[in-house]
């Protein structure tokens, strides 16, 4: 069939920006933590309000998309969580929304798949994020592994649990011993309570009201899990659940918990069209699988992938956010690449260790760490955010710092290789 009239002219890939992140506080899951009798959908509801209260200049009609992760996606969880959130956050019915899984890296694969649509015309802004209630919703709960995963072994069994999958890493890396994931664990304490002391947490916190029989309302502004003050020495009193003898504990392990994240990302243009905030400039992402027994290992390929989209080197990243699911899964990864255990670019904050790993919402907690961590270091101009997932594989997203004094040189005639390329791969 001919084609008449006027030729489509091909598409130029724009630049993708990340606007503005909120989380809500990260409780403890079961009957005796915060969000006990709160629904999940209203906790990513807090979330989407609260971005569209911070960033006035965005009008409601103008998001294109609402993409919220969930891993486990019944109850309160499903529905199409990022359509049904966009209702109820008071969006115009015209905003569409989708629900997205992959398990822990759920919310950070909501950036990376909206930012792709800005990167290609589809979308201007969307809203993204994740929430894991997981005591509504305890991980794994009606869940049918097909029985050909053991039968044909096409898993090991114990790629099915999180905490033996840690345990197999132990026995890849002899080197990665208990000590120093305790140590691990324990200075992730310490760098939370830091950060909290100065103030580097609470700005992207969003209060939730929580009603709970018996105790009235309660309005959370903090979160729950972390335990400032843990020694090494308390660390190494804890039993080792998933092993006789083992190496993975509470304590250098992240909990299981209740949250929600959100983000406004946006093509640059967009951006400066509706005078909203840049805090990052996305350079390019990647997802890898590994064997799924040894799950933990993921981000170093994902890494590996990323950096090579980008043009970059490890050396060019001055600020790591690792989502630190295991200690051992964290220090796998630097010792990949050479990065010693307590590096300061790595997890200034400290990590889901101290704060809380409520899964499919945390990517988006890694990125608002990182655009604060941007704004406080100047002098850095890369950093990613990565996160090792359940069933075998890594995620790494790369972002550039506006506030670096090079940032933009690309479009001045300045640019460098890495930056020629990071430019291929915007999206």
């Amino acid at each position: 069939m001919s084609h008449t009239g006027n030729s489509t002219k091909p598409r130029a890939v724009r630049d993708v920006v990340f606007v503005d992140g909120v989380r809500t506080p990260f409780g403890k899951a079961g009957e005796k933590g915060i969000y006990a009798g709160t629904r999940a959908d209203d906790l990513v509801v807090k979330c989407v309000r609260e971005l569209m209260r911070r960033n006035p200049g965005l009008p409601a009609e103008r998001v294109d998309e609402v993409a919220i992760a969930a891993t486990t996606q019944t109850g309160d969880q499903g529905l199409t969580i990022g359509r049904t959130a966009a209702l109820l956050a008071g969006l115009p019915r015209s905003v569409p929304g989708f629900a997205i899984d992959r398990m822990c890296a759920g919310a950070m694969t909501a950036v990376t798949t909206t930012a792709s649509g800005i990167g290609f015309g589809a979308y201007d802004v969307v809203i993204a994020g994740g929430v894991e209630h997981m005591g509504n919703h305890p991980m794994g709960a009606g869940a049918d592994p097909n029985p050909r995963f053991m039968s044909e072994r096409i898993v090991d069994p114990a790629a099915l649990n999180m905490g033996n999958t840690a345990e197999n890493l132990h026995d890849r890396f002899p080197s990665i011993t208990k000590e120093r994931t305790d140590t691990y664990g324990a200075a992730s304490q310490a760098k939370l309570a830091a950060a909290y002391g100065k103030g580097q947490i609470q700005p992207d916190l969003v209060p939730v009201a929580t009603m709970k029989p018996g105790q009235g309302w309660t309005v959370n502004t903090v979160d729950e899990p972390p335990r400032p003050g843990t020694t090494v020495d308390d660390l190494a009193e804890l039993r080792t659940p998933f092993r006789a003898h083992g190496r993975v504990t509470a304590g250098n392990a992240a909990g299981l918990n209740d949250g929600a994240t959100a983000a406004v990302l946006a093509s640059a243009e967009a951006a400066e069209e509706l005078g909203l905030s840049v805090k990052m400039r996305l350079v390019s992402y990647a997802f890898a699988g590994v064997e799924p027994e040894v799950m933990g290992i993921g981000p170093v390929p994902a890494t590996e992938k990323a950096l090579k989209s980008a043009g970059l080197g490890i050396e060019d990243i001055g600020l790591f956010e690792i989502n630190e699911a295991f200690a051992v899964q964290v220090l796998s990864f630097l010792d990949h690449f050479g990065i010693a255990d307590d590096d300061p670019r790595v997890n200034r904050y400290g990590g889901a260790i101290a704060v809380g790993h409520p899964l499919a919402s945390s990517g988006v907690r890694l990125m608002n760490q990182l655009a604060r961590q941007f704004e406080e270091d100047p002098s850095v101009r890369y950093g990613i955010t990565t996160m090792c997932i359940g069933l075998g594989m890594g995620a790494t997203v790369i972002w550039e710092n506006p506030h670096h004094p090079d940032y933009n040189s690309y479009n001045s005639g300045t640019e460098t290789s890495a930056d020629t390329e990071s430019k291929g791969a915007a999206a």
